[in-house]
C-alpha cells in the first residue's frame, strides 16, 4: 500500500519525490535504504529519489527534483527559463533560489541563489514553483549577451509568459539591480512592435527587420477575406507569408488560403521563414517603404 502511495504522489511530480514527503507517507530511513537496494528508489540528490522507472533525460523531472531539494525552492534563472521555453541552451546543472542572503553555492546538479525578495515574483508551471518571467529576465541579465537577452524577452512576450508592459513595469521598480539597465534597453527596442500577436520567432524578427530599416511596418497575424494572413499592408492588398515551422506543415492550406485571398484582390508573395534570419535582404527588398508613392508598383 505504501508503494502506491509512493507511486501517486511521485507520479504528480514527475516521478520525483523528497525524504520529507516519504516520510509523511510513513518511512523512515531503513524503509528508504531498503527501497533504494531494490531498485524502486533513486536518489537524484541528497534527500531527493526518482521513482522507478526513471528517466534521467527528462528535464521535468531535472527540474522538480531541484526544487524539492529544500523547501521554499524555486527554479530561477536559466532553468527557469528553459521550463518556461523562452531560453534553452545545454545546462550542466540546475538553478534554483531559495529565502535567504548569501552568493550562491554549487551542490552537485544544483545551484543555489538566495534571495530576501521572492515574495511575489514567483509562480507555479506544471506543478513547478519557479520565477515569474520579468524576475527571470532580470536574474539572466548579467549572465548572457545583449543578443541572448533579446531573445529571451521576445521569446517570453511571443509565447504569453509576459507582457512588454509586464516587463516594463517590473523592471522600473526594480532599476537599482545589477544590469537593469539592460533590461529596459531591450524593451525600449521591442516597445511599439506588435510581437504579442507573433506565433513565431521568425515573424518578430521580420518585425524588428523591418522597424530597423524604416519600412512601413505591416500588421501581423490579422485575417484578410476571412484568412490570418502572417504579415500584410491592408492599404497596399499585400500579403507576405513566412513559410516554415509549425504553421505552415500544410503546403495545400497554404495554396488554398492564397487563392482566396487572391480572389479577393490581395498579393500574395512568399518567403522561407529561414531566410528572415539568414537572408535579411530578401524581405526588404519585397517590403514596401514608410513613403509609399500614390503611384507605382506598390498602389493597390
Amino acid at each position: 500500500m505504501r508503494d502506491v502511495r509512493i507511486a501517486e504522489k511521485g507520479g504528480g511530480q514527475f516521478n520525483r519525490i523528497s525524504f520529507e514527503q516519504l516520510q509523511e507517507l510513513g518511512l523512515g530511513h531503513e524503509a528508504v535504504r531498503h527501497r533504494v537496494t531494490r531498485g524502486y528508489l533513486t536518489p537524484v540528490h541528497p534527500g531527493v529519489y526518482a521513482v522507478a522507472p526513471v528517466d534521467h533525460r527528462d528535464d521535468w523531472g531535472k527540474w522538480m527534483g531541484a526544487v524539492l531539494t529544500s523547501p521554499q525552492s524555486v527554479l530561477s534563472h536559466v532553468s527557469a527559463a528553459a521550463a518556461g521555453g523562452f531560453w534553452t541552451p545545454t545546462r550542466t546543472f540546475e538553478t534554483i533560489t531559495r529565502p535567504g542572503s548569501g552568493g550562491p553555492r554549487r551542490f552537485g546538479a544544483v545551484l543555489v541563489h538566495r534571495s530576501t525578495t521572492l515574495p511575489g515574483d514567483t509562480t507555479t508551471f506544471r506543478g513547478i514553483p519557479l520565477t515569474k518571467a520579468p524576475r527571470t529576465i532580470l536574474d539572466l541579465a548579467p549572465h548572457i549577451s545583449a543578443k541572448a537577452l533579446a531573445r529571451c524577452l521576445r521569446e517570453a512576450v511571443r509565447l504569453e509568459r509576459t507582457t512588454i508592459a509586464e516587463l516594463a513595469d517590473y523592471t522600473a521598480r526594480n532599476r537599482s539591480r545589477r544590469h537593469s539597465r539592460a533590461v529596459r534597453a531591450a524593451i525600449v527596442r521591442y516597445s511599439g512592435l506588435p510581437i504579442e500577436r507573433a506565433r513565431s520567432g521568425a515573424e518578430v524578427r521580420a518585425m524588428e527587420l523591418l522597424r530597423d530599416a524604416g519600412r512601413l511596418l505591416p500588421t501581423l497575424n490579422v485575417r484578410r477575406a476571412g484568412e490570418e494572413a502572417d504579415l500584410s499592408w491592408p492599404l497596399l492588398r499585400l500579403i507576405v507569408e513566412l513559410d516554415g515551422g509549425p504553421f505552415h506543415l500544410d503546403v495545400g492550406e497554404d495554396a488554398r488560403k492564397q487563392a482566396v485571398w487572391e480572389a479577393a484582390g490581395w498579393e500574395v508573395l512568399r518567403l522561407d521563414a529561414d531566410d528572415v534570419y539568414e537572408k535579411p535582404g530578401r524581405l526588404l527588398a519585397i517590403a514596401p517603404t514608410a513613403n509609399v508613392p500614390s503611384k507605382g508598383p506598390w498602389a493597390r
